[in-house]
């Protein structure tokens, strides 16, 4: 009973928020729901002295939220297929190569660099951490988040073919990072002196082949199960069978869930809208999705700004994380400036869609859950606090000034065109 409590005071909140934001704050809605839950959670530590029970029972709450396992295990599903299903696989074929360029390459490229980074930054403040302690932390902090980005690049008039490398990219290198975690944390547990280079790569492949594969087992199954009723309601039910059960199957089959879904949501999108859904039906799962995915988002934004109040933060914690800011900006510029580079002869890039691409790369919840997915010994705390400090400033100071970042761009190049 308690944790339905808890869940309805979420939900509360939530929409509290959200009617906050859309009447005062005019904010995009997942950032306004975390910057008033932000406020929020620094009040309630500034009033804890006056306040003490409030304090309490409300750090109570958050701490019995297992935030890994609500998002990695419960959210992350919704909102991958929920995001895969309106992009159109015609656009994801034109734009193939930059897309598996980024969220690839571009995210191996980026956890080197930032474990490399962050390894001789700790050396210097004089805290001996494992190197590839310091590739784990690469690795959470490297996806990027579709969620808070492209709604306001909507609004910046950005052209179709950029807007689909920025969405196809965060949808892709979210599953692809997972499967980069998981795999450099068994050879953690392991030791790599256990573990060669062909069982990595073994490790790799099943989990992204696997998750490839099922996703695609999936969109067929459903696509078939679509085609053969004519009956809204149920067919609603079907897609949202099979997210859930198609993500208890990855985890049984230990392939990777987010891949599997966001590849079954491209075919469901596609395909099953083109053969198996009639108008009403097409209709009715696009609401359904879009509805569930604003939910989840906010109750995502709400709990990453309400988290502030059980992180353990270190003066020590905090002066790294600031620098690990431009750590992180800085392997965001390489991770994205190389496969541009290899690709720029062969893939037409509109113009500044580097730099948008560069401070486009906004952070998110999937990097905190894996960041509290981390032993708590083996400096779990401090990556956790620095995790926390780069995916605020990346929410809050990106996410509100990419909008106005590609308008300004756009309107340079206009301008120099006439």
């Amino acid at each position: 009973m308690q944790i339905y409590n808890y869940f309805t005071v979420i939900i509360i909140l939530a929409a509290a928020f959200g009617y906050f934001n859309i009447r005062f704050l005019k904010l995009p809605r997942t950032i306004g729901v975390m910057i008033i839950a932000l406020l929020t959670s620094l009040g309630i530590v500034l009033a804890a002295s006056y306040f003490p029970e409030l304090f309490v029972q409300t750090k109570k709450m958050i701490l019995s939220v297992d935030f890994y396992t609500i998002l990695m295990k419960i959210m992350l599903s919704f909102l991958l297929f929920a995001g895969s299903i309106h992009i159109k696989l015609k656009d994801i074929k034109s734009e193939r190569a930059p897309i598996i360029a980024f969220s690839t390459i571009g995210v191996l490229i980026s956890t080197v660099v930032v474990g490399g980074i962050m390894y001789y930054l700790l050396l210097a403040f004089k805290l001996d951490v494992p190197f590839i302690n310091c590739l784990l932390f690469g690795a959470l902090i490297s996806p990027t988040d579709p969620i808070a980005v492209l709604g306001i690049l909507k609004s910046a008039n950005i052209s179709k073919s950029l807007e689909t490398k920025i969405s196809g990219e965060s949808l892709f290198n979210d599953g692809v990072a997972v499967v980069i975690f998981i795999s450099i944390y068994e050879v953690s547990q392991v030791g790599l002196a256990n573990m060669g280079i062909s069982d990595i790569a073994l490790l790799f492949l099943k989990e992204a082949g696997g998750g490839i594969l099922l996703g695609t087992v999936l969109g067929g199954l459903g696509t078939y199960v679509l085609k053969t009723i004519d009956d809204y309601s149920v067919e609603v039910m079907v897609t949202l069978a099979m997210v859930m059960g198609g993500y208890l199957v990855a985890d049984f089959l230990h392939v990777s869930g987010p891949l599997a879904m966001v590849v079954a949501g491209i075919f469901i999108g596609n395909r099953g809208r083109d053969v198996g859904m009639s108008s009403i039906t097409e209709e009715y799962i696009d609401k359904f999705w879009e509805m569930l995915d604003e939910i989840l988002n906010a109750v995502l934004f709400l709990l990453i700004g309400l988290e502030l109040l059980v992180i353990k933060f270190e003066n020590i914690y905090i002066l790294i994380g600031i620098i690990a800011i431009f750590v992180v900006l800085f392997a965001r510029f390489v991770s994205v400036g190389i496969p541009f580079l290899l690709l720029k002869r062969k893939v037409k890039f509109e113009k500044n869609s580097f730099p948008i691409l560069v401070w486009g790369g906004i952070r998110g919840g999937i990097s905190v859950a894996l960041a509290l997915a981390l032993p708590r010994h083996s400096s779990g705390d401090m990556f956790v606090a620095i995790t926390y400090i780069i995916v605020l400033f990346s929410i809050i100071f990106q996410g509100l000034t990419i909008g106005g970042f590609a308008k300004r761009l756009t309107a340079k190049s206009a301008k120099k065109a006439q």
